[in-house]
């Protein structure tokens, strides 16, 4: 923080800093971008705050919430004890998204890596344009794009693997192969989106660690081993606990566009079922419980892999 001087009353001059409202109002420009960001959060992230006491009332319509009864922890008892269908759901839930982390986390960190190789910057500009398209798209379009490509009768991909001899593949409809056909589905849709952050992680290494990597001797691989990732090794931890901070989301929309009855039992997840009894069945304390039970386990995770980074040497993100 820049420092002021204050003439003493001897004559002398004093550095102190400026007080925190003249910091203020000198940047208060800057600030004022901030507004919009703001309201944003207050208005969409913690004013609908107020609703988590559903979670604990018998809500009736007519009532509102402030009126509904209290009861406790009956919507909590209600999942975990007296429900057959919350284990299966919850399971499927943190499978699929340990898929999505343990293969579709790494994927954008080694295509930053590939693209960061390419020495052609029209040829980089036009394959990093190509992979950020996906991202664009809504998983309702993907879905029938993927429906139409993985077709067991009319699919390119399934008229492909025929001419090696290979049978028709139900992708869509065989849940042995529904939950590989979500992961890969992830990947293509956000992998070209994800390496932005990698990219200008890769952008700020310092070009002298590669010149003296260069003299040394060391190859492209190695210098990507031991100069490259170690330098974008900060960002990838805050990337990761970000993303295990939302452990509990395993895709809605994605899941809910792709799935089909043939493959609800290793499709069904916690989002889909709060939309089948909350919107469905209008059971909105108990859909709540399954919301504020997500958050706490979302947050409790981030706490404990913040603790895990930080006993590696990684800053965290707290």
């Amino acid at each position: 923080m820049e420092q002021v001087a204050k003439q003493t009353p001897q004559g002398g001059l004093v550095m102190r800093k400026p007080s925190v409202w003249r910091t203020y109002r000198k940047h208060r420009g800057i600030l004022l971008m901030l507004v919009p960001g703001l309201l944003f959060y207050v208005i969409f992230h913690y004013a609908p705050l107020y609703g988590i006491q559903l979670a604990f009332k018998d809500f009736r319509i007519m009532d509102g919430i402030s009126g509904s009864p209290w009861v406790g922890f009956d919507h909590f008892r209600t999942l975990f004890y007296g429900s057959d269908q919350f284990p299966l759901i919850l399971r499927n839930t943190l499978i699929i998204s340990f898929l999505h982390i343990i293969f579709g986390f790494p994927a954008p960190i080694a295509l930053a890596l590939l693209f960061n190789e390419i020495r052609s910057k029209l040829f980089k500009r036009i394959t990093q344009s190509i992979s950020y398209l996906p991202h664009f798209l809504s998983w309702v379009v993907l879905a029938g794009l993927l429906t139409t490509i993985l077709s067991p009768s009319e699919g390119i991909l399934n008229y492909l693997l025929g001419l090696f001899g290979v049978e028709p593949i139900y992708f869509m409809g065989d849940p042995h192969y529904f939950r590989f056909t979500l992961v890969v589905s992830g990947i293509w849709k956000e992998i070209g989106w994800g390496t932005i952050v990698y990219l200008a992680a890769l952008a700020s290494v310092d070009p002298h660690l590669y010149e003296a990597g260069i003299v040394d001797g060391a190859s492209r691989w190695k210098q990507t081993l031991h100069i490259t990732i170690p330098s974008i090794l900060p960002v990838i931890a805050v990337m990761l606990l970000l993303r295990i901070g939302g452990i509990m989301e395993a895709g809605f929309d994605q899941i809910f566009n792709l799935s089909n009855a043939a493959v609800s039992n290793v499709a069904d997840i916690l989002d889909t079922y709060v939309y089948r009894v909350g919107i469905g069945q209008f059971q909105y304390g108990l859909t709540t419980a399954v919301g504020l039970f997500k958050n706490v386990v979302g947050f409790l995770m981030l706490i404990l892999a913040n603790y895990a980074v930080k006993k590696m040497g990684q800053e965290g993100i707290f």
